[in-house]
């Protein structure tokens, strides 16, 4: 019997720095599995020089990504999900500065910033997103070890596992489940919805407490990014000089109510009591999303859903509901988006790709949008095929979309997008409500595997390369 990917809600939304999933937080993650593999080989103590190597989209977009950054950050010892992001440019000024590194704050070795990190422009095999750790020991034994940065924050090693089919590792969920007509027969046999199944699946890898204390930690992430990014001026790093919007149209839609305030959860309830027309709303939810993004810029907190790039699509349709949509709404509420949505978002993993590297800005932007489109669905009283068909009306307007940041930013045209797939993803959850999905024309799974094939007919030069797209034709002296 063939094993599917058990992928949890806690893998598609994960806590981490930006502004990539792929090119931060995944670099970030193979450093901190690299010094476990060195210590596991009891070679630790033995290291006295290291270099690190990235490849393809990983240095084509590196600098404009922070991949070297957070590289040197998870082999300095530090945590995307703890540490003070404040202090991330003291702790590389520090090391550039002394030409040193702490390795996992237990063991200082050499480290030139400059020439110890190698950005190499052909593609490895395997994946776009190749990283290699090179280390030599104090009796000049040379240790290699590649990692993969598959797209949300997700690290492979291609010697022992591919992402589609070496599965054997994955723990088995009570539901198994490998696209979306199985997702809805299992709904259909055990009468449950699809948060109830997901749920079910949770629990095989933790307690009830457990789960609500991971989703109210994302949640509490998402709110705090947006309430900061309504709350932090100025312009963005990596000098393409770009102004941060969130803050003046969050002041504007409050107007005399703005700062009349103390805490996130008090500036959510202004909102909620704040008068909204059609414009006012389609301005709030760009503002959530841009907000989100705008943090993420910065090399902020956010959550990965599906990815770094498109964290701000998720938090701003929850937000939508919880402002506009229903007032009375609690975690309840929230619990339940973050189980649909993480859901539908390991079906495209599963079939497709999360990468923009591998199947550019549909894979991000794409499947957030689906995955919020859906999560909104659910929440408004849809059924679960009219769940699967909001999902699929958001991605099947985001086919074909490229990932040509420019500069290799995630700034134009990322943050805006985020903005586009909210909105979309809002109209898509009204449609399919709206809608008798038993008769709706293309089912999820073939809009997923559309998704698949566009991807790999797309040329390599949309796949966050800035090879392509706007990335050549603005450059950053435009800017």
């Amino acid at each position: 019997m063939k094993k599917v990917e058990c992928i949890s809600v806690f893998d598609m939304l994960k806590i981490g720095v930006g502004p990539s999933s792929s090119h931060t937080l995944g670099p970030w993650r193979a450093s901190q599995r690299w010094i476990e593999e060195l210590k596991d080989e009891g070679v630790f103590e033995e290291i006295q020089k290291i270099e690190i190597h990235l490849y393809g989209s990983l240095s084509l977009t590196g600098k404009g990504h922070a991949t070297d950054i957070a590289a040197v950050l998870g082999l300095s010892g530090f945590d995307p999900v703890s540490m003070d992001t404040l202090t991330i440019d003291d702790e590389i000024d520090f090391i550039k500065a002394k030409s040193e590194l702490y390795l996992d704050q237990k063991l200082f070795i050499q480290f030139n910033f400059e020439n110890d990190i190698v950005f190499h422009k052909h593609f490895l095999d395997f994946h776009p997103n190749g990283i290699m750790y090179k280390a030599i020991t104090k009796n000049t034994k040379v240790i290699e070890s590649y990692f993969y940065s598959i797209g949300g924050g997700f690290v492979v090693k291609e010697e022992r596992e591919n992402a589609k089919q070496n599965i054997e590792d994955f723990k088995q969920f009570p539901f198994s489940i490998e696209n979306a007509a199985q997702l809805e027969a299992f709904c259909e046999k055990e009468q449950k919805s699809i948060a109830e199944i997901v749920l079910e699946n949770e629990r095989s890898l933790r307690t009830d407490q457990e789960i609500d204390v991971g989703l109210k930690a994302i949640w509490d992430v998402m709110l705090e990014s947006m309430y900061l990014g309504c709350h932090t001026e100025g312009t963005l790093p990596g000098g393409l000089n770009v102004t941060r919007r969130a803050t003046s149209t969050n002041q504007k839609l409050l107007a005399e109510n703005f700062e009349q305030y103390e805490t996130k959860e008090e500036w959510l309830e202004t909102i909620r009591k704040t008068e909204v027309r059609f414009r006012q709303i389609l301005q709030w939810v760009s503002c959530f999303a841009i907000s989100v993004n705008e943090v993420n810029a910065s090399l902020g907190r956010v959550v990965t859903s599906p990815t770094n790039g498109s964290s701000g699509t998720m938090p701003a349709v929850l937000m939508y509901y919880l402002c506009i949509e229903n007032h009375q709404a609690g975690f309840n509420e929230i619990k339940r988006f973050m189980l649909v949505a993480g859901e539908i978002g390991s079906l495209f993993k599963k079939g497709a790709t999360i990468s923009a590297a591998m199947g550019g800005c549909q894979a991000e932007i794409g499947v957030s949008s689906a995955m919020a489109a859906g999560a909104l669905c659910d929440l408004m009283g849809g059924t679960t095929a009219q769940v699967l068909m909001a999902s699929e009306i958001a991605m099947e307007h985001h086919l074909g979309l490229t990932c040509d940041p420019i500069a290799g930013l995630v700034q134009i045209p990322c943050i805006e997008r985020n903005a586009m797939g909210a909105i979309k993803a809002i109209n898509a959850a009204e449609i399919a409500i709206e809608s008798d999905a038993t008769k709706a024309k293309i089912p999820l799974d073939k809009v997923i595997n559309t998704m698949w094939e566009t991807a790999k007919d797309m040329s390599s030069r949309y796949k966050e390369t800035s090879e392509g797209g706007l990335a050549v034709q603005v450059m950053m002296s435009d800017c």
